[in-house]
């Protein structure tokens, strides 16, 4: 089988001064692409700023096994700062072709005593900063015909957790983003995919427990990060689990449904509940459009 490499690619890595973030560049690196390594040095909860050495020794680590790298210190909750987070890799390198989405940070309270600041400062750095800096990168890919976006989003923000509303808002919200650029995108050559990881970070050390941890290398997710931004994957629009060597594709489904004749009642509802909630014959939707359709027809045909 012939290797994936990323010669004569440029890629951005938001949030790579450590964990996930520093896994992802590694690897790209390795495999001969041209990284800008993001990372404002902040703390996990988004605080505080200024700390280089993270994305200078990611730097450091790329050049001494021979690779090209340079370090960005930008934030990427502003739309300036995202801009210039894009520009730095278009003055280092020429051009772009590769964004990984990873930066975040948390702030998990639960909802009772959450503040406004909670709530925006995450919003901001995941999924305003996944949108800036993305924003910022399209004019690039479309100009090569060429692009691969990777977000990443979280069980919590598919499924919920407790005390992380801030965080799973957020991380929806991303997969929204993520599947309408896949959409725009397409007729550019640029593919934009989503992964839920789970692996040992600052973020996840504070809510799991060591023994799992050790089991979590982020290199286990990489490879999948790897795979969405080769020229090889055809993939688009799609979400994938990923965590301790379990790769899994998710989806968003929706059920058969069920047509009601004449007026809709609250109690001609509560009769067909059950075939409501069935998801025995569920299937994706490749767009709205789909599922809007699936919806007119059902209604129409009863």
């Amino acid at each position: 089988m012939t290797d994936i490499r990323f010669d004569n690619r440029v890629a951005i890595v938001t949030g790579a001064g450590g964990g996930l973030g520093r896994s992802h560049a590694l690897l790209l690196a390795s495999r001969g692409a041209r990284v800008v390594v993001n990372d404002l040095g902040g703390s996990v909860d988004g605080s505080g700023s200024g700390a280089t050495r993270a994305a200078d020794q990611v730097v450091q680590e790329i050049r001494a096994a021979g690779g090209e790298a340079v370090a960005s210190y930008d934030g990427v909750d502003q739309a300036e700062s995202a801009a210039r987070i894009v520009k730095t890799a278009v003055d280092a390198f020429g051009k772009l072709d590769i964004v990984i989405n990873n930066a975040g940070i948390l702030r998990d309270v639960s909802f009772m005593k959450m503040t406004g600041d909670d709530w925006e400062k995450v919003l901001r750095v995941h999924l305003y900063g996944s949108m800036y800096v993305s924003q910022a990168a399209w004019p690039e890919l479309r100009k090569n015909g060429y692009g691969r976006l990777v977000f990443t989003t979280s069980a919590a923000g598919l499924y919920g957790n407790f005390g992380q509303a801030n965080y799973s808002s957020a991380k929806l919200g991303i997969v929204g983003l993520a599947k309408t650029l896949a959409h725009e995108g397409q007729k550019y050559g640029i593919l934009s995919n989503v992964i839920a990881p789970i692996a040992k970070s600052r973020m996840t050390e504070t809510v799991m427990p060591p023994e799992m941890l050790e089991k979590l290398s982020p290199e286990f997710v990489s490879p999948v990060v790897g795979y969405l931004s080769s020229e090889r994957c055809g993939d688009t629009a799609q979400i994938y689990a990923v965590g301790g060597g379990y790769v899994s594709r998710v989806a968003i489904v929706e059920g058969e449904g069920v047509g009601f004749k004449g007026a809709l009642t609250v109690e001609g509802l509560a009769e067909r509940w059950a075939e409501v909630n069935d998801l025995s014959r569920a299937r994706p939707m490749a767009n709205a459009t789909e599922a809007a359709g699936q919806a007119v027809r059902v209604a129409l045909s009863s």
